[in-house]
C-alpha cells in the first residue's frame, strides 16, 4: 500500500517547480524570437515596398502571409520543446503530427483543397490585399490571402471568411483603368442637340476639375435608350481604380446644377388614366 507520509512531496515540488521555470523561460524565449521574426518581417517588405520591387498591395499580402508562417513554425516548435521538457518523447508529437495528416488524407480534402487554392491565388497574383474584387456573390475589398481563407470586406462593413476552395472566379475590379458610366434622362420636349452641349461642357468641368483621376473624358456619346416618358443620353468616362464612383457622383451633381441653370427639367413618369363610359341598356 502506498504510504503518502514516505512520498517524497519536496523533491516533487523542486522538480515540478523546474519545469515550471523552463516552460516559462521558454515562453519568454518564444515571445522574444516572435518579436524580432515579425520586426524583420517588416523590415524585409517595407524596403521590398520603398523600391518598388513589389507592389504595395502584393507587399502587403505577402507580409501577412509570411507573419502567418512564422506563427505556425514557431507554435509547432514551442509545443515540440515543451513535449521535451516535459519528458514525453519528441516520436509521439511526430506521430500525432503523422495521424493528423491521416486524417487530412482521408478526412480533410477540403483542407488540402484549401491550401492548394490559396497557394495558386498568391502565385497566380488574382489578388491582393486592398484590392475591390468580386467573388461569387460577395463584393468587397480584399483584406487578406492567406493558405486557408480569404478575407472580403463588404461596402456595408462585413467581413466575408470564404474557403479558397470556394473561389472558382475571381472578378478583380482594381487592375486598369475603370469605366464611370451616367446615364442622363431629358424629356421628349427638350432639344437633344442643346442638351448634350449642356452635358458635354458640364463633363468638361469635371474634368478639369479632377484631372488627377480621369483618364479619358468623360464624353457623352449620344442617344442611350427612348423611354416611354425620357430620351436617355450616357456619359462614359475612364477613370483610375476606385476612383470611377466618386467621378459618377460628381458627374451627376454638376449636370444637375447646369440643367437647372439652362432651364432644363428631369422628366417624370406619366400616366394616363383612361375612362371608359359604359352605357345600361
Amino acid at each position: 500500500m502506498f504510504d503518502w507520509k514516505k512520498f517524497d512531496w519536496e523533491g516533487l515540488l523542486v522538480h515540478a517547480g523546474i519545469i515550471a521555470l523552463k516552460i516559462i523561460g521558454i515562453l519568454i524565449v518564444f515571445a522574444i524570437v516572435k518579436r524580432i521574426g515579425s520586426t524583420m518581417i517588416n523590415r524585409v517588405f517595407t524596403r521590398l515596398a520603398s523600391r518598388n520591387e513589389i507592389t504595395k498591395s502584393r507587399a502587403i499580402t505577402l507580409h501577412k502571409l509570411a507573419e502567418n508562417v512564422l506563427s505556425y513554425v514557431l507554435i509547432f516548435t514551442l509545443v515540440a520543446t515543451i513535449f521535451g521538457v516535459l519528458g514525453l518523447p519528441i516520436g509521439s508529437l511526430i506521430a500525432g503530427a503523422g495521424i493528423v495528416g491521416l486524417a487530412i488524407g482521408f478526412g480533410a480534402q477540403g483542407l488540402v483543397s484549401d491550401v492548394v487554392t490559396g497557394f495558386f491565388l498568391l502565385l497566380e497574383k488574382q489578388i491582393e490585399v486592398n484590392e475591390y474584387v468580386t467573388i461569387g456573390s460577395i463584393d468587397g475589398v480584399v483584406e487578406s490571402v492567406g493558405l486557408r481563407t480569404t478575407q472580403i470586406r463588404g461596402f456595408d462593413g462585413t467581413l466575408h471568411f470564404i474557403p479558397n476552395r470556394e473561389i472558382i472566379s475571381v472578378s478583380n475590379h482594381s487592375r486598369g483603368t475603370m469605366r464611370a458610366l451616367v446615364d442622363i434622362r431629358i424629356s421628349y420636349d427638350d432639344d437633344i442637340d442643346q442638351a448634350i452641349r449642356i452635358i458635354q461642357s458640364a463633363c468638361d468641368r469635371v474634368a478639369a476639375q479632377n484631372s488627377d483621376v480621369i483618364v479619358d473624358g468623360p464624353n457623352v456619346i449620344g442617344v442611350q435608350a427612348l423611354g416611354t416618358s425620357e430620351v436617355v443620353l450616357r456619359v462614359i468616362a475612364k477613370t483610375k481604380n476606385n476612383e470611377q464612383w466618386g467621378v459618377e457622383r460628381e458627374l451627376r451633381k454638376t449636370i444637375k446644377e447646369e440643367f437647372d441653370l439652362q432651364g432644363i427639367k428631369m422628366p417624370f413618369p406619366h400616366q394616363v388614366l383612361v375612362q371608359q363610359n359604359s352605357t345600361n341598356s
